[in-house]
């Protein structure tokens, strides 16, 4: 019996030992078939393409949407503006248009209406936008510093902007009311007479400033606050080192890093005072586009406005919109240009 054990034994050690090799086998599994082999080459190769092609234009399709709306809403309307200020055209009829070149340009040049309107806007924008960007630089100079309720300030900066044109507009012709407006009662405290501020050709566009001014100043403000933070401390430390008051830190240290910024509110400022619209049609009341019984204070947009869609002359206002045009295009020029007169300079400091 011992016998047959100890002979039986061996053979079960070795099926043992085979037994491993054949659990590796089976779990190995039967080789791929090199048909499938391909097919898993294939997949991966159109999985790769496909990621390339996403990694490529999905940008584009991103920002697609934009241009699109650009093409529809800004670029097709400027091209036939263009094309219908080279005919005579009436807003009655839009599809009937004579052509007559650029004599709608040249008729410009000889337009009395015209030339008031370009002065108009010229006079409204000096009136509006140096008191704004200058008082904007106080207000974000005082905003600058740790002052209690600072958040305060800046909503409260910022809340103009946020108002309606035409609420901000009805409030100040109740203001600047020849009989009854506050203006005139408080001016009257100090022995002046009425004025007649709609009816007067500097204090109307006085008045259409103003509410240019109020509108826009505390959002101008913040983007000067925005650029002072900006500025690094070690700046006004070393100017304060030197014996520097904070006027001087102001002259010599927040004016010359505010350059650039200075001159974006500027260009912007200059761009938003040609569009001007809203303000000095609603100043007018019920008087439509004119901008006041003697134009005294029509801009070119009312002007635009008037020619378009009082008078019916689509092909005129086509060419004061490209005037327009043109005249924002020389002011992007000379922007350009002091921008890198500025540069240049900074470079040989």
């Amino acid at each position: 019996m011992a016998s047959e054990f100890s002979a039986a034994a061996p053979s079960s050690v070795e099926e043992g030992a085979a037994a491993p090799a054949s659990g590796v086998a089976a779990a190995a599994g039967p080789p791929q078939d090199p048909g499938s082999q391909a097919a898993d080459r294939r997949r991966r190769e159109r999985r790769s393409r496909w990621y390339r092609r996403d990694v490529k234009w999905s940008p584009y399709a991103f920002i697609a949407p934009f241009f699109l709306f650009f093409a529809a809403f800004g670029l097709f309307p400027l091209l036939y503006t263009g094309w219908a200020s080279l005919h005579r055209v009436e807003l009655t009829a839009p599809n009937d248009m004579e052509w007559i070149g650029l004599r709608n340009y040249t008729r410009l040049l000889d337009d009395e209406f015209f030339w008031n309107a370009l002065q108009n806007t010229f006079t409204i924008g000096i009136l509006s936008t140096v008191p704004q960007l200058l008082m904007a630089l106080g207000i974000a100079h005082l905003l600058n510093y740790r002052l209690r309720g600072s958040m305060f300030f800046r909503v409260a900066a910022l809340t103009p902007y946020a108002t309606s044109v035409a609420a901000a507009t009805l409030v100040f012709v109740m203001l600047f009311g020849r009989d009854y407006g506050m203006i005139n009662w408080a001016l009257s405290l100090f022995g002046f007479d009425h004025i007649d501020w709609q009816n007067g050709s500097f204090t109307s566009q006085l008045a259409v400033s103003s509410i240019v001014v109020w509108r826009w100043t505390g959002y101008n403000a913040l983007i000067y606050l925005a650029a002072m933070q900006s500025i690094p401390s070690d700046l006004y430390e070393s100017a304060a080192l030197d014996g520097a008051s904070r006027w001087q830190q102001f002259l010599h240290v927040t004016l010359p890093s505010l350059r650039p910024t200075i001159l974006f509110t500027v260009v912007v400022s200059t761009i938003g005072a040609i569009q001007l619209f809203g303000e000095p049609l609603l100043f007018n009341g019920g008087g439509g586009a004119t901008g006041g019984s003697d134009h005294q204070f029509q801009t070119l947009g009312l002007y635009l406005y008037e020619q378009g869609w009082t008078n019916l002359h689509l092909g005129r206002a086509s060419a004061i919109a490209w005037a327009m045009f043109l005249l924002l295009i020389v002011i992007g020029l000379v922007s350009l240009a002091v921008t890198r007169w500025l540069r240049r300079g900074e470079g040989k400091a």
